[in-house]
């Protein structure tokens, strides 16, 4: 499944191939240090308390709740994308329009080939900036494309509901030429969904019925989670912190391997193993640091807690414990990112009727923007994935019957895991055709040949059930 939850929004990598096989890393410094996103993320941190302080004291409405998490998300959408806000606007409009006058049957191709069509589009221009004319493209343009990208989860996630019969959409008012005033008051729990400040600039990915619950819910559940909101906050931003100072260490080791090799990294020695999997560590750690910041956001206006007893998270995409300790690529892929994973699987996998794995890893591909380095990761993501179901299945039985052996496999397998998916991450993160052909000649390659190898040479075996 998908390798990011936000895309390239802070990223102007650029790669160079010299002498010698050595990459340029002179990009690090910017990669990771700059991040106006999680800058804009903590000033709408008052929206969210404001919001769901006054929520659940009963000072607003329910119509007032739509509107003030519309109107944020209005502004922090000019404050952050500036100009570039457009970008987001008109594709939510267009698939208010949608859903206000096609019919169910009919609403999900209309939403989902216009939102891709026009995020497709917006993703070329970014190609012609960085590939054709070679300029760093506008920082809020940036911002404006990961924006866009989380729109098209939301929007595309919200048809299909409509199209299976989920969300239940009121007559077609703009048929039955409604009046200005009905049009709006029906489409404002669509569009306030389309552009609520929580999940503007960062998931997880909520679901348009678990949205309109707890807005409809929030009064009457406030009184029993009340400090619930602010304690996820708080935990997860400490979480944030702490990841984010590792994330800095392991990013200065790197400069300093840097420094000693005057400059640049000198892939295809045998150290280039232990150097691309620290590189990949590095970003690991900023997804995850990002990750719980956005769903701390979400879980301050109340989204993605259970208001029962348990106080338990229903809305998360960073299960660490797993990404860091699983022997499975294939589990990775399904953890990995998990609510967009799972809007992958809903979209693509269970309705592709050829190749449904590499179906939805393609798919996966455009929508992160077709970078050559992201069709290469993913692809050979999708393959590493299918080759990890047959080993596991073949050496499940083999292993069964030794305890040292089962400890044995489980080790090598997770070096192998962890190897294999650092590789996929970093060709994936520098995007550039050139660093795919650094990364080939590296010693590296060898883990995910490996898999390759055994897609293509082990024969298919029948499963049990």
């Amino acid at each position: 499944m998908p390798l990011r939850h936000q895309p390239h929004y802070v990223r102007q990598v650029k790669t160079k191939k010299n002498k010698g096989n050595r990459m340029d890393l002179g990009f690090l410094q910017f990669e990771l240090d700059y991040y106006p996103v999680t800058i804009y993320q903590f000033m709408s941190v008052p929206l969210a308390l404001m919001f769901y302080c006054l929520s659940i004291t009963g000072r607003l409405p329910l119509t007032a709740r739509y509107i003030f998490l519309m109107f944020g998300g209005l502004l922090m959408a000019i404050v952050s994308m500036g100009f570039y806000a457009v970008l987001v606007l008109i594709p939510s409009v267009l698939s208010m329009v949608f859903i206000l006058s096609l019919e169910p049957r009919i609403i999900h191709k209309w939403t989902f080939l216009t939102q891709m069509g026009w995020q497709t589009l917006c993703h070329l221009w970014l190609h012609y900036k960085d590939y054709y004319l070679q300029e760093a493209t506008d920082i809020k343009f940036i911002i404006a494309l990961s924006s866009l990208m989380l729109l098209t989860q939301r929007v595309t996630s919200m048809s299909m509901d409509i199209h299976e019969g989920e969300i239940k959409i009121p007559a077609r008012i703009m048929q039955q030429n409604g009046l200005g005033s009905e049009i709006l008051y029906c489409s404002l729990p669509y569009f306030s969904y389309m552009l609520y400040f929580p999940a503007l600039l960062g998931g997880p990915l909520c679901s348009f019925q678990m949205f309109r619950i707890h807005i409809e819910n929030l009064k009457e559940s406030g009184h029993k989670c009340i400090a619930k909101p602010l304690w996820s906050f708080f935990k997860k931003c400490v979480l944030f912190f702490l990841l984010n100072m590792l994330r800095i260490s392991v990013r200065n080791c790197i400069s300093v391997i840097e420094q000693s090799n005057q400059g640049s990294l000198q892939w295809g020695v045998p150290k280039d193993i232990l150097l691309i999997w620290i590189t990949a560590l590095m970003f690991r750690l900023a997804y995850y640091s990002q990750w719980l910041l956005s769903e701390s956001l979400n879980n301050l206006v109340g989204l993605g807690l259970d208001n029962g007893r348990t106080g338990k998270a229903t809305l998360s995409d960073a299960d660490i414990w797993t990404l860091e300790t699983t022997s499975k690529i294939s589990e990775i892929a399904r953890t990995w990112n998990k609510t967009t994973a799972g809007w992958l699987r809903r979209m693509v996998f269970q309705h592709s009727k050829v190749q449904p794995l590499m179906s939805t890893f393609a798919f996966s591909a455009w929508w992160h923007g077709l970078h050559p380095a992201q069709i290469f990761g993913f692809i050979l993501w999708a393959a590493t994935v299918k080759a990890d179901y047959h080993v596991h299945r073949y050496m499940g039985s083999v292993t069964a019957g030794s305890r040292v052996l089962r400890i044995l496999y489980k080790v090598l397998t997770w070096m192998q895991t962890q190897l294999v998916i650092a590789y996929i991450l970093v060709a994936v993160e520098l995007r550039s055709f050139s660093c795919v052909l650094v990364l080939c000649k590296s010693v590296c390659t060898v883990c995910p040949l490996l898999y390759v190898l055994v897609l293509i040479g082990m024969p298919n075996k029948p499963s049990k059930n």
